[in-house]
């Protein structure tokens, strides 16, 4: 039975100690840098080598918070390029070693190396010479000495004041998943395109989406060359509905853009009797049709503006307003 709170919060109590658990967790942190940096380097390396050289997947296993920990970097690796799946090692007992195959590799979570529930998977690993990666605190461990690869990782003290809890291992043993992950990302070549084929739904997916997939062309882009009359430019802009014309020199290059602020800003001038080389912006914000919605998303709210010119070899192509971004669920 959990002992229940009988008196209000102390919230500078509370703050130290969110504090302190930061700090536990940043020098466990700062211990595996120097781990990585020293003898953690050589096996950190091989590792990668070693799921880079599979042509299977790679399972991972643990129990408990390694097993939550486990099915994080399991996730994080599908999701980068490397498939992979988590196994429960209480299952694997109970049939599911089954779905471990001899072109597979394993990984295993276990912040001591003497679970007991790995020993069925640890046995199914040598007998049919599957690699496995060992991520562990215990450097003799059984899990270690029996592993093709022992990531072995510094013994930082918990955050949790009774050193029970696990808080700073479980962030090391996450944040070593994290590392495995980026490092085979980049090994392989991933890119945000692969990236967007995984994670087609969401924000992430929309953020991901191309210009190119979702700008106006052709005669939705509102285009005047140099020299017009603003009466016809204003006329542009009224009749494509974006809020803005391009202005384009003879040679077809992007000269300059007029925008609703613009007219509002040169609406007592003598406005009708210009040409819109008087009134343009030169030099506007723009975008090429490869970049990212999210990319778009950025300089549109960095410039408070509403629509982004695309543009290839300088000369406009397309156009893209907020609400295209929006449309997709980028913002």
């Amino acid at each position: 039975m959990h002992a229940g709170l009988k008196k209000p919060v102390d919230h500078a109590a509370a703050i130290a100690s969110a504090l302190r658990t930061v700090q536990t967790e940043l020098s466990g942190l700062a211990a595996l840098k120097a781990a990585l940096e020293d003898g953690l380097s050589a096996p950190f390396a091989e590792a990668v080598g070693v799921i880079s050289g599979i042509s299977g997947r790679v399972i991972v296993t643990g129990v408990g918070k390694s097993g939550h920990i486990g099915s994080k970097i399991a996730a994080t690796l599908a999701s980068t390029g490397t498939p992979a799946f988590f196994v429960h090692p209480a299952e694997a007992n109970h049939g599911d070693l089954g779905m471990i195959a001899r072109n597979d590799a394993i990984v295993a979570v276990s912040w001591s190396g003497e679970t007991f529930e790995l020993k069925g998977i640890v046995a199914y690993a040598r007998r049919f010479s599957i690699p496995l990666i060992a991520i562990t605190a215990g450097e003799t461990s059984t899990l270690a000495r029996e592993a093709t690869v022992a990531l072995v990782l510094p013994r930082a003290p918990e955050a949790c004041p009774h050193g029970l809890a696990p808080t700073t291992s479980t962030m090391l043993q996450l944040v070593t998943g994290d590392a495995l992950a980026v490092a085979l990302l980049e090994a392989r070549g991933f890119t945000p395109e692969h990236f967007r084929t995984l994670h087609p739904g969401g924000q992430l997916g929309a953020s991901l989406t191309r210009i190119r997939d979702i700008m106006h062309v052709g005669d939705r882009v509102p285009l005047v060359v140099s020299g017009t009359p603003m009466g016809e430019a204003i006329s542009r802009i009224s009749e494509k509905g974006f809020g803005c014309v391009a202005v384009t020199a003879a040679d077809g290059r992007l000269a300059g853009i007029i925008t609703d602020g613009d007219l509002r800003r040169h609406i007592g001038d003598g406005l009708l009797s210009r040409t819109v080389d008087e009134v343009m912006t030169r030099s506007p914000k723009t975008v090429g049709p490869d970049a990212l919605a999210a990319t778009a998303l950025q300089l549109v709210n960095a410039s408070a503006i509403t629509s982004l010119v695309v543009v290839e070899d300088d000369r406009p192509v397309g156009i893209v307003h907020l609400h295209d971004l929006l449309r997709i669920g980028v913002a």
